[in-house]
């Protein structure tokens, strides 16, 4: 049973992992169809952190399996992986977009910074509110 409830705990925070890099890849392809590469990362710089902000509140308040730490831990490396290896390696066929601070690097901050923070958020939140 507990391999069960730990494989469950792992899929859901791979699901969120997930959403969060499609929603972004969402965000720059179809920026680039609609505008520049230039204009699409700047969308792009503004759109990770609401989409990783807006899945790390509802991971955290619903099912809260990991520390902010772990979960921002988790969420970058998942999207530091697919990009690497499916869009940089497959999609791609080349590392020049980790050349980018706009376009990668920087989302790839705040992607950590805002899943860590809302989970500190909700957590403090969730402790008032029990203590109270």
């Amino acid at each position: 049973m507990a391999q069960t409830t730990s494989s469950k705990k792992v899929l859901i925070i791979l699901a969120f992992a997930f959403t969060g890099w499609a929603l972004c890849g969402a965000t720059m392809g179809i920026g680039m169809v609609l505008t520049s590469v230039e204009n699409a990362m700047i969308i792009h710089a503004f759109a990770a952190p609401v989409i990783f902000f807006t899945l790390s509140w509802v991971y955290f308040s619903r099912w809260n399996y990991t520390s902010p730490f772990s979960t921002a831990a988790i969420f970058l490396s998942f999207v530091i992986f697919m990009d690497f290896f499916l869009v940089a390696m497959i999609i791609n066929r080349s590392l020049e977009m980790f050349t980018s601070p706009l376009g990668t690097w920087l989302p790839f901050l705040l992607i950590f910074l805002t899943t860590y923070l809302t989970g500190i958020y909700v957590n403090k939140n969730r402790e008032r509110a029990t203590a109270a």
